[in-house]
């Protein structure tokens, strides 16, 4: 693993408000703190740079792993995760009042599925989250 600077965990830190990128979650309602993800993780040859990092609540990063794409459960071809310095959020995803992820984009499912983003009791926090404020869609 790189050491990845200070300067350029600030960087990645505030560039996503201190919110998941991929399932929107302020890092101030997780249980554990947020992580540095490589978006294309070094043994697929990602470098630590700032292009190739975001901000992962450790759920969505455990998850996702070294994984850069995966089969769309709709059609079956392989697909790209959501890449969260390349593609917009509102794009490829929707935060329902339920507290759903609804993946919008062939992207969004295969994220959805691999990060596994509407287990029971991430959907049941997120909508309590959602119900006081505490919660919306990544805007970057």
């Amino acid at each position: 693993m790189t050491y990845i600077s200070e300067s350029l965990r600030r960087l990645v830190i505030q560039r996503a408000k201190s919110r998941c990128e991929y399932c929107c979650l302020h890092e101030f309602y997780a249980f554990f703190a947020h992580e540095i993800d490589h978006i294309y993780a070094e043994k697929h040859g990602g470098d630590t740079i700032e292009t190739n990092l975001c901000l992962a609540c450790a759920d969505c990063n455990r998850h996702k792993g070294s994984d850069i794409c995966s089969r769309d459960p709709l059609t079956g071809d392989v697909v790209t995760l959501f890449h969260p310095r390349r593609h917009e959020w509102q794009t490829h995803f929707r935060l329902a009042e339920t507290g759903l992820i609804e993946p919008l984009t062939a992207n969004g499912r295969v994220t959805e599925r691999v990060l596994q983003f509407n287990r029971i009791e991430l959907v049941t926090e997120r909508a309590r989250l959602i119900a006081k404020g505490g919660y919306k869609e990544n805007d970057t």
